[in-house]
C-alpha cells in the first residue's frame, strides 16, 4: 500500500483507494508533520521530545515511541508483526519517514512551480493551476503556533504567493486579462505588501480595457505602502503608471493586445450600426453563445443560461422561422450522457418542439434537422422513445440535404441516443469515425474533436487502449490549436481510467490521478459530470479487485447513491440493510455508466444472494460480455463484464435451481 499525505492545510494521510487513514491524537499529528518537514533525514527522539512538549514529562521518550508505533499500524496495516517498516523508519538516534517525491502534497506542490518556472505560458499555466490545487487551506494548519513549524509554514505560504503571481503572469500572456484581474483583485487585498501583486493587477487591468482602474489601482498601493510600511512604490510601479499614462505600446501583449483592440473596436462598430431591437442581434448573440460554451467553466453555463433567454426573446416575437434558427444554430457538440441542467433542456426542448410543429410545410429541412437534432441531443439519459425517433429523423434530413455540419449535428444526436441496451461500443466507434472523417474534411474542429472523444471512450470499452490512446492525443492537440479547454478535462479523466484499467489494484497513484482528474471538473461548468464522479471511480475501482468499499458516511455520492449505498453498508457489516437497500435500488439511467452501474449492483447482489437482482443483472450485461464496464465512459472502469457475468453465473450455481412457482 502507497500512503499519500497533506500537509496543505490540516496534517492527514490518505490511503489507496483515497480514504482517510486515521491518525489518532494532535501528537500523533505532529510526529508525522515533524519528520515530513524534516524531507526523509532522521529526526533525533531528543528532538521529537524538545519539539512536542515545553517541559516534558519523564515519560516522554516512550511516548514518542507509543506515538511512532501506533503510526505505523495506521500507515502500514498490512505489516506483518515483528517486520521491518518500510515507510515511517527508524534509524540510528532517531526516526525518518521515507516517502517518495510524489507522496507528500507539499513536495509536489514545489515540484510543479519548479517545473512551470521553465515552461511557457501555455505549459506552465496548468502546472501552476495543479500546484495551486493542493492547497486545502494553511499549511501545517494545527501547528501554526509551534516553533519546529514555522519557517517551513512560512517558506510554503511565501512560494505559494510567488505561484499565484506566476499563474496570473501566464494568464496575461495568454491574453486573459480579465480573469487574472479577478484573482489578483482578491490576492491583493490579502497581501497588501506584494508590490509585483499591485504591479501584475494594474496591468490587467489595463489591458482589459480599463485604464482609470489601472491608475486607481497604482494609486491605492502607493498609499498601502506608504501607510503600512512606510515605503515609497519599486521602480517597477512607478514605472508602469508612466507607461499607462503614455499608453506605451510595449503594455500590450503581442499579438493578445491587436486582438483585443479589434474585438473591442468591432464590437463598438457593431453596437453602432445594428440598431437595440434588431432581430440580426440575436441570432449574432447564438453565434457567440456557442463559441462562448466551449471556453469552459462559467462561460459554459453563461453560454447556457442566455441560450435559454435568447430562445425566449424569440418566441416573444412570434417568428417561427427565426426561433427554429436561433435554436439550431446553437450546435455545441456535446459527449456526456446526462445533462447538466435538467430544467434548461426541458424548456429547450419545449421550444424546439413548438418551432417544429410552427415551421410552415414544405422546406425549411435544415431547420428541421437541427430542432429534431436538439431535442435528441437534450433528452439524453432519459427512457423517452422521441429521444431515438429525433436522432434518426435529423440524420435522416442532414444525408439528403447533404449538409456536413448538419450531419455532424446529427450524428452526436445519434450517439447520444444510443444507450438502449448493453454492448453498443462497436456502434458508437462507428460514429466517432464517421465524425472524425466527415469533420476533418469541412473544417470542423469541434466535431473533429467529439468523434475523437467518442472513439477514444468507445475503444477503451473494447480494451484497445493504444487505439484510444491515439484518440486522445489528437483531441488534445485539436484542442490546443483551436483553444478548447474542455477537452483536457476528459483526456485527464481517461488517463486516470488508463492507469486503473492497466495497473495493480488500489495503488495510491491510481487514487492520486482520479483526484487529479477531479480537480480539473471543478468549476468547469459541468455540474451533471463533476456531482459523485470521483467516488464512484474510486468505489468501482475496489469493487473491481474485490475489496470493500469506504463507509464514510460523509461522503457525497450525488446521482450514484443508490448503487453505491449497498455496498458501503456491506463494508460496515450491515449486510440486511445492504439487501434492503438493494431492493430500492433503480435500473440505471441508459447512459455511459449504464455497464458500470449494472456491475455495482451485481456485485452487491451476489453478497447478499439476491438472486432475482443477479438474474436481471446478467440478462442486461449479457450484450456487453466482450467490453470493458464502465470504459466506454473515459472515466472509470469495474473490469471486464465477462468477469462479472462469470461472478454472477458461480453465485446462481451455487444457490441452485430456483423455487417451483419462481
Amino acid at each position: 500500500m502507497q500512503v499519500l499525505f497533506g500537509v496543505l492545510g490540516p496534517v492527514v494521510a490518505w490511503d489507496d483507494a483515497g480514504d482517510a487513514i486515521a491518525l489518532k491524537g494532535p501528537r500523533h499529528r505532529a510526529v508525522l508533520a515533524r519528520l515530513i518537514i524534516a524531507r526523509r533525514r532522521v529526526v533525533p527522539v531528543s528532538r521529537l521530545v524538545e519539539d512536542l512538549w515545553t517541559n516534558p514529562p519523564p515519560e516522554a521518550v516512550g511516548a514518542v515511541r507509543t506515538f511512532v508505533a501506533a503510526l505505523r499500524r495506521a500507515l502500514e496495516p498490512g505489516r506483518p508483526p515483528r517486520a521491518p517498516a518500510r515507510l515511517l523508519v527508524t534509524e540510528g538516534p532517531g526516526y525518518a519517514l521515507r516517502a517518495e517525491q510524489h507522496a507528500v502534497d507539499a513536495w509536489r506542490f514545489e515540484q510543479e512551480v519548479a517545473a512551470a518556472a521553465t515552461l511557457p505560458p501555455t505549459d506552465g499555466f496548468p502546472r501552476l493551476a495543479r500546484a495551486l490545487e493542493c492547497w486545502r487551506g494553511p499549511a501545517y494548519a494545527e501547528f501554526a503556533d509551534q516553533p519546529w513549524a514555522r519557517a517551513e509554514r512560512s517558506r510554503l505560504a511565501d512560494l505559494r504567493l510567488h505561484a499565484v503571481e506566476r499563474q496570473a503572469e501566464a494568464r496575461l500572456a495568454l491574453g486573459l486579462a480579465a480573469e487574472a484581474a479577478a484573482d489578483l483583485d482578491a490576492h491583493v487585498a490579502e497581501h497588501p505588501w506584494r508590490e509585483d501583486a499591485w504591479r501584475l493587477l494594474a496591468l490587467a487591468l489595463y489591458r482589459a480595457g480599463r485604464q482609470a482602474d489601472a491608475l486607481a489601482v497604482l494609486r491605492r498601493a502607493r498609499a498601502l505602502l506608504a501607510e503600512q510600511l512606510g515605503v515609497d512604490p519599486g521602480p517597477g510601479l512607478r514605472g508602469l503608471e508612466a507607461d499607462i499614462l503614455r499608453h506605451a505600446a510595449h503594455l500590450d501583449p503581442q499579438p493578445g493586445g491587436a486582438t483585443g483592440r479589434v474585438w473591442a473596436q468591432t464590437a463598438a462598430a457593431y453596437d453602432r450600426a445594428v440598431p437595440s431591437g434588431a432581430r440580426a442581434r440575436l441570432e449574432s448573440t447564438v453565434g457567440l453563445l456557442r463559441d462562448l460554451a466551449v471556453t469552459g467553466g462559467g462561460g459554459l453555463q453563461a453560454a447556457r443560461r442566455h441560450r435559454v433567454a435568447a430562445i425566449a426573446a424569440a418566441d416573444e416575437l412570434g417568428d417561427a422561422e427565426l426561433t427554429a434558427r436561433l435554436i439550431g444554430a446553437y450546435d455545441v457538440p456535446a459527449i456526456w450522457t446526462r445533462v447538466d441542467e435538467p430544467e434548461q433542456a426541458a424548456q429547450v426542448i419545449a421550444a424546439a418542439e413548438r418551432a417544429l410543429s410552427a415551421l410552415p410545410p414544405g422546406g425549411h429541412e435544415a431547420a428541421r434537422a437541427r430542432l429534431l437534432a436538439t431535442i435528441a441531443l437534450e433528452s439524453r439519459g432519459t427512457r423517452a422513445a422521441r429521444g431515438p425517433e429525433a436522432a434518426r429523423q435529423a440524420e435522416e434530413i442532414a444525408r439528403r440535404l447533404d449538409d456536413p455540419r448538419a450531419l455532424a449535428f446529427a450524428l452526436n444526436a445519434v450517439f447520444m441516443q444510443t444507450f438502449h441496451r448493453a454492448g453498443l461500443a462497436p456502434r458508437r466507434d462507428e460514429i466517432g469515425a464517421e465524425l472524425v472523417a466527415l469533420s476533418a474534411r469541412h473544417g470542423l474542429a469541434t466535431f473533429e474533436v467529439l468523434g475523437h472523444l467518442i472513439r477514444l471512450q468507445a475503444r477503451g470499452a473494447l480494451g484497445d487502449f493504444l487505439t484510444a490512446d491515439q484518440h486522445a492525443s489528437a483531441a488534445d492537440r485539436l484542442a490546443e490549436r483551436h483553444e478548447l479547454p474542455l477537452v483536457g478535462v476528459f483526456t485527464q479523466w481517461y488517463a486516470a481510467l488508463r492507469l486503473a484499467a492497466t495497473r495493480p489494484p488500489a495503488t495510491a497513484e491510481i487514487a492520486a490521478a482520479y483526484r487529479d482528474a477531479a480537480a480539473r471538473l471543478e468549476g468547469a461548468g459541468m455540474p451533471g459530470l463533476e456531482h459523485g464522479l470521483l467516488p464512484l471511480a474510486l468505489l468501482c475501482t475496489r469493487v473491481e479487485h474485490a475489496l470493500p468499499a469506504s463507509a464514510d458516511a460523509l461522503t457525497d455520492w450525488g446521482p450514484y447513491e443508490p448503487w453505491a449505498r449497498p455496498h458501503t453498508l456491506l463494508a460496515e457489516g450491515r449486510r440486511e440493510e445492504a439487501a434492503a437497500a438493494l431492493r430500492k435500488v433503480p435500473d440505471p439511467p441508459r447512459d455511459l455508466l449504464f455497464e458500470a452501474l449494472w456491475c455495482l449492483t451485481a456485485q452487491a447482489a451476489i453478497s447478499v444472494g439476491d438472486r432475482e437482482t443477479m438474474e436481471r443483472a446478467q440478462r442486461e450485461l449479457t450484450p456487453a460480455a466482450a467490453e470493458l464496464a464502465g470504459a466506454g465512459s473515459g472515466l472509470l472502469t469495474v473490469g471486464p463484464v465477462s468477469r462479472h457475468l462469470g461472478d454472477l453465473a458461480a453465485a446462481l450455481r451455487r444457490l441452485g435451481p430456483p423455487r417451483s412457482g419462481r
